[in-house]
């Protein structure tokens, strides 16, 4: 799906870039801009949800333009600039890893919000520019929850092929790896079916699919009983292929227990649709509550980003919101992601201030000319960036400096000057700020994650040992198990990469992760085990 959030962004900007293109206002581009990139989000999430979740973004991007251009008719003082810009671009970081929204995450924010703090402004034009934003914003929202007329269950169908590939390839090279993006992908699978909506046939359809991809993943521990003949690798891609594509869902044989897991389905999904917005605030406070382990990373962020701002300012850049966003791009789950991230962005930016200067001539012909040079390296710096990260930001760079040309040229030396610096410094001062601040608050997620895992896995032993449990309660049993695996995975990913950290328990890790697998292979089992008594005359 690589090509839909790089074709809807193209899109979303080129209907309001052609309007103000007829009207001879593409000066300001900026604004409208700012919520065209809205459609950057939401396209792993079903439609129903997809479509609160960019009307989200759309608002939550209003707010952040209208502090910056408040901020920026109020004063021209960069240090005050650079100041409310960094604490932004921290704010922006943990409520995006709160909600855990998704790439591209708050880098589209601060990229916007940032640019828009040292833009020149009068307070009567707010009103004007944010009314911009917000119609680009609802053009966004128009190409993102569109598809749904045309393909209704296009994100459910899509991550049932990733479950189903997942397995495969989980069958084809077992290992610990595998096994845990098998299990990542077969429960983001169910999350996704879960908040779905209301099941149709092509939803059923899918359930059962993803029903294979847990038997496949279970008949594959060893030392266990498969749940039923499961089906192949092979078998498996070609369903996900078939999933993928624009014809009906595959149909295979119902796997045993299919219709007791699906009954549970249902069940959890009108438990969840009575407090899914309730648990979900309850989420979002506790990630937001002093001793969070999100708080830590975004103060490396406010401080990273103030610093570089800072950094940048001294050196003579006059208008520093490149450094800030290359710092605000730079922090990731742990301090060596976030290196790995420094080095890709560095190597991408400087390369992209060459491809800048190569089209800037040309795009200096006419606005036409410049909203297509835009388009294009909005739609390349998408395609590309989930691929490769450097190799995007080579495209991000040219369309960033190219956004500029809208209010007017600039000397092309001082552009391309000014973006060296900005990238360097940035980087160099965000890293020391990572550096600098550590998360020791890791090691307490992983501690906390070991936990919810004990007891997720007391709670499946109980569920089997007990002679009266049903199918469904041992799919709500497993699901709560495969939840807890896969953030003990993420928890132990992130603070292994963390710096100056107290011991981790990697044997317990291990342990429990190992443990945990053969629990779920054992609910599995025995789920079959129910579903064919009746077939066995079995009471």
């Amino acid at each position: 799906m690589w090509f839909k959030p790089a074709l809807s962004v193209v899109v979303a900007t080129a209907v309001p870039d052609l309007l103000l293109f007829a009207v001879d206002r593409i000066d300001l581009v900026m604004y409208t801009m700012a919520g065209s990139l809205c459609a950057l989000y939401g396209h792993n999430l079903p439609y129903a949800r997809r479509a609160r979740a960019v009307a989200g973004v759309v608002v939550a991007m209003v707010i952040g333009m209208a502090i910056s251009l408040v901020t920026a008719s109020l004063t021209g003082s960069t240090a005050v600039l650079i100041a409310v810009g960094a604490l932004l671009a921290a704010g922006q970081k943990t409520l995006c890893d709160a909600t855990r929204i998704g790439p591209p995450g708050p880098v589209i924010f601060t990229f916007v919000t940032s640019a828009a703090l040292f833009a020149p402004q009068r307070l009567g034009q707010v009103p004007g520019h944010l009314a911009l934003t917000l119609a680009a914003g609802a053009i966004a929202w128009l190409v993102t929850a569109g598809p749904a007329l045309l393909r209704r269950e296009g994100p459910e169908r899509r991550a049932t092929a990733r479950a189903l590939d997942a397995a495969a390839a989980y069958l084809a090279a077992p290992g610990h790896r595998t096994r845990h993006t098998a299990a990542a992908a077969v429960h983001g699978a169910w999350q996704t079916l879960l908040a779905a909506g209301r099941p149709t046939p092509a939803r059923r359809a899918l359930e059962r699919l993803v029903v294979h991809a847990e038997a496949a993943l279970a008949g594959g521990t060893p030392g266990t009983c498969p749940l039923a003949p499961a089906p192949g690798p092979d078998r498996l891609r070609t369903w996900a292929r078939q999933t993928r594509a624009r014809g009906p869902v595959p149909t295979p044989p119902a796997a045993p227990g299919t219709s007791e897991e699906l009954f549970g389905i249902d069940a959890e999904r009108a438990a969840r649709h009575g407090g899914s917005r309730r648990d979900a605030r309850r989420a979002l406070l506790r990630s937001l509550a002093p001793g969070s382990p999100l708080l830590p990373i975004g103060a490396r962020a406010l401080i990273g980003c103030a610093l570089a701002g800072y950094v940048s300012q001294a050196v003579g850049v006059g208008r520093p919101y490149w450094a800030i966003v290359t710092a605000a791009s730079l922090y990731q789950a742990n301090v060596t992601l976030s290196w790995n991230r420094a080095l890709q962005r560095t190597l991408g930016n400087l390369l992209g201030v060459l491809v800048f200067a190569a089209v800037l001539p040309v795009s200096r012909t006419g606005p036409l000319a410049l909203i297509g040079f835009c388009l294009f390296f909005g739609f390349a710096a998408e395609a590309l960036i989930t691929r490769n990260y450097w190799l995007g930001s080579v495209a991000v760079t040219p369309m960033a400096l190219l956004v500029l040309e809208f209010g007017g040229t600039h000397p092309a030396g001082e552009l391309i000057g000014d973006r060296v610096l900005d990238t360097v410094t940035g980087a160099a001062a965000g890293m020391l700020a990572a550096m600098l601040v550590t998360n020791r608050r890791a090691a307490g997620r992983l501690e906390k994650a070991l936990v919810a895992t004990d007891l997720a896995r007391a709670h499946a032993v109980q569920t089997l040992a007990a002679p009266q449990s049903t199918s469904a309660a041992l799919d709500a049993a497993r699901r709560r198990l495969t939840g807890s695996l896969v953030e003990l995975r993420e928890a132990d990913d992130a603070a292994a990469g963390e710096w100056w950290q107290r011991a981790l328990p990697q044997e317990q890790v291990l342990a429990a992760e190992r443990a945990g697998h053969r629990t779920l292979a054992a609910t599995a089992t025995r789920r079959g085990s129910i579903a064919r008594a009746p077939e066995n005359g079995a009471v």
